[in-house]
């Protein structure tokens, strides 16, 4: 098992973006970061893996797809084995494409759901099957998204899985809570940056002239938030889907 000294993270969909700001913001906590994403990524998840190690910790990369339930058991068993046990868990990997509701076809609908809420949920199941297994508690943590607080046009069946990442993560929770393990989502504008018919700069500018602090969120900001709940100190924090998005949506 991994030592007080050494905790051990897992972070899907680390090969780029947010997942990668997060794998290497753990390393720099002083974790060991075993990283996944799907085989395509596999190119991208390695050099995420070698600026880890550069950092001076452990890690190991691992291709799966997180909707196979044998992909994420696979991912749980390799991470045990290689460094020791599971100490956290960030379940970051997800896909988006705006489309209306109205044209949507029904595969497609399936297709979102199968990742970013059954692999969410898979991710979720098997890090706490380990982490009870361990008994020393442990911190699960997942992508929500601001259209997880509220609804938008052509996004529907995406705002809609990750509704469903919102209320998972409170009733894990409530379960796993006697065991010491924290749940928690994070919920940042750039969930949905691929655009929603505008081009990417012009859907930042929008996106800042609606915040509070009057600029967009940025991978790094993210991984911040991240690596508080992934912390001894954030214990007392769970079931929540904290908003990350300049002060755009309020609770």
């Amino acid at each position: 098992m991994s030592s007080e000294a050494t905790r051990v993270a897992i972070v899907t969909g680390a090969a780029q973006g947010i997942g990668k700001a997060i794998s290497l913001r753990l390393a720099e906590d002083g974790l060991d970061v075993v990283v996944n994403d799907i085989p395509s990524k596999s190119a991208e998840l390695e050099s995420v893996k070698a600026e880890i190690q550069a950092k001076g910790r452990k890690s190991v990369a691992v291709v799966g797809d997180i909707s196979s339930e044998a992909d994420v058991i696979a991912l749980v068993e390799k991470t045990v084995s290689e460094l020791g046990g599971l100490d956290v868990m960030v379940a970051n990997a997800g896909i988006l494409f705006p489309t209306p509701l109205i044209d949507l076809p029904l595969s497609e609908w399936d297709r979102i759901f199968s990742i970013n809420a059954r692999g969410t949920f898979l991710c979720y199941r098997h890090a706490a099957k380990q982490m009870i297994k361990q008994g020393r508690g442990g911190r699960i943590i997942g992508a929500a998204s601001s259209a997880a607080k509220q609804g938008l046009a052509n996004l529907g069946h995406y705002s809609a899985s990750k509704f469903a990442v919102r209320g998972l993560t409170q009733s894990a929770a409530l379960e796993w809570g006697a065991h010491k393990i924290t749940v928690n989502s994070y919920a940042p504008i750039d969930n949905f940056v691929a655009s929603v018919g505008a081009p990417r700069d012009a859907f930042y500018s929008g996106q800042s002239q609606l915040s509070a602090v009057g600029y967009h969120g940025q991978p790094e900001y993210i991984a911040d938030l991240v690596s508080f709940l992934a912390s001894k100190g954030s214990h007392h924090i769970t079931g929540q889907t904290i908003n990350i998005d300049g002060g755009k949506f309020f609770d």
